[in-house]
C-alpha cells in the first residue's frame, strides 16, 4: 500500500468502486498527502491518506454497474474475465494498465451524474465488509504489524464450449475440478503426506467418495501460522503436508478464476516470505496461454521473487498421464514432492512487460 501510494501525485484521479454491489460510484482528484489521522472505521488505522477534491459522487443505486464495462476495458474483455476484474479491483489501490480504461470509467461516472438511472441494490451486499486480520510482515530486520483482508471464495464462472447448456457446463467444469482434486489428494496420501482440501470443497464427491473423508485428510491446518495466513491457505484447493510443514500447494482452475488462484498463492508468499513450498497451478491444456498471461502480469512479475519462478503450471493431461504411470508401476511411496517440478512448466518472467 505505502509503495503504491508513493506513486500517487497531485492531480491524479482516484476512481471509487463498491465491491459486493459491483458499482463504480465516485471520482476524486488528489490534492496532496493528508496529515489527518482521525479514526475512520473501528479496527483499521488507514495510515496512508490523501486530501482529495470530489469530482463525482454517486449513491450506490445510481452507480455505474461493472457489467457496463464488459468488452470495453482490458481487465474485463468478456464474461470469461469475471475472475480477472475481481482481482483487478481487489488490488486497490491499483493503477489502470490502459489509460483509456480509466478515462472510460470517469466518462461513465459523469454521464451517470448528469443523467442518473436508479438501479436497486441488494442491502446485504451493500452492507458487506471483508473480514480483517492482523498479521506480521518482515521488513528487513524489522517485524511490522499490518491489517489485511482475506477474500471469501468466489462464485464460479465457467469456460466451457458453447454448445453445452449452462447446466451441463456447470456439471462438466465442477466434475473435472473435483476429479483433479481427488487425484492430487490420493497421490499425496499414497506418498506418505497428510492432505488438506479447500474448506469450501470438503463435501464434494468423486466416484462416491467425499473429499473431506479421504485417507490422511487433516481436520485442522498447522498451528505455527498466524490467523490471516490460515484464512488464506484454507481456501487453496489442495495441500500436501508433512508434520507442520506445507510441502506442496495446488490451485486447480477448470473455470475462469485463474487470477484468483494466483492471487491466493501470491498472498501466501507475501505473508510468509521465508516459506519454502512447491506451488502449482493445474489447469486444462487449452488454458495454457491464459495462465501465462495472468502469471506474468506486473502485480505478480514485479515481486521480489516473481510468482512465475515460484509457481509451476501443470496441464490436466500431463498430470493424469503421470498419475497413471505412477499407479501402473506402484511408485507413489518412493516419490518426493519435488518430482512435480520436473513435469511443471515455469514461464519466463522477461515476458511480463509484454502483457
Amino acid at each position: 500500500m505505502q509503495n503504491t501510494a508513493k506513486n500517487v501525485k497531485t492531480g491524479d484521479i482516484l476512481l471509487c468502486y463498491l465491491t459486493g454491489v459491483m458499482r463504480w460510484v465516485g471520482a476524486l482528484e488528489v490534492v496532496g498527502p493528508s496529515v489527518d489521522n482521525r479514526p475512520i472505521w473501528k479496527g483499521v488505522d488507514f495510515p496512508v491518506r490523501f486530501d482529495v477534491k470530489p469530482l463525482v459522487v454517486l449513491q450506490p443505486e445510481n452507480g455505474v454497474p461493472m457489467s457496463e464495462l464488459e468488452g470495453r476495458v482490458d481487465f474485463y474483455r468478456s464474461a470469461k474475465d469475471r475472475g480477472k476484474f475481481r482481482g483487478f479491483v481487489r488490488m486497490s489501490p491499483n493503477r489502470f494498465g490502459v489509460e483509456k480504461d480509466g478515462a472510460l470509467v470517469l466518462d461513465l461516472l459523469r454521464q451517470a451524474q448528469s443523467s442518473p438511472i436508479a438501479r436497486p441494490v441488494d442491502p446485504k451486499k451493500l452492507a458487506y465488509r471483508p473480514k480483517l486480520f492482523k498479521a506480521e510482515q518482515r521488513k528487513g530486520k524489522r517485524t511490522v504489524s499490518v491489517v489485511v483482508s482475506v477474500p471469501e471464495p468466489e462464485e464460479t464462472q465457467l469456460e466451457i464450449p458453447n454448445e453445452q447448456t449452462p447446466e451441463s457446463q456447470e456439471i462438466s467444469a465442477a466434475s473435472k475440478h473435483t476429479e483433479i482434486q481427488y487425484n492430487l489428494l490420493c497421490l499425496g496420501a499414497d506418498m506418505g503426506n497428510d492432505v488438506w482440501v479447500a474448506r469450501n470443497d470438503r463435501s464434494r464427491q468423486w466416484q462416491g467418495q467425499v473429499l473431506g473423508e479421504l485417507p490422511r485428510m487433516v481436520a485442522e491446518l498447522p498451528t505455527q501460522f498466524n490467523e490471516v495466513t490460515n484464512k488464506t491457505i484454507e481456501l487453496i484447493d489442495v495441500l500436501w503436508l508433512k508434520g507442520n510443514s506445507i510441502v506442496a500447494a495446488f490451485e486447480v482452475e477448470s473455470t475462469t478464476k485463474i487470477y484468483s488462484g494466483l492471487l491466493r498463492m501470491s498472498d501466501l508468499l507475501a505473508l510468509q516470505p521465508n516459506l519454502e513450498i512447491n506451488l502449482f497451478l493445474v489447469a486444462p491444456d487449452e488454458r495454457r496461454e491464459k495462465v501465462q498471461q495472468e502469471i506474468l502480469r506486473p502485480t505478480f512479475a514485479l515481486r521480489e521473487k516473481p510468482l512465475a519462478k515460484a509457481c509451476g503450471f501443470i496441464t490436466f493431461s500431463t498430470l493424469l498421464d503421470k498419475l497413471q504411470g505412477i499407479r501402473n508401476l506402484n511408485l507413489a511411496a518412493s516419490l518426493k514432492s519435488d518430482f512435480l517440478q520436473r513435469i511443471a512448466e515455469y514461464f519466463e518472467t522477461d515476458q511480463a512487460s509484454e502483457n
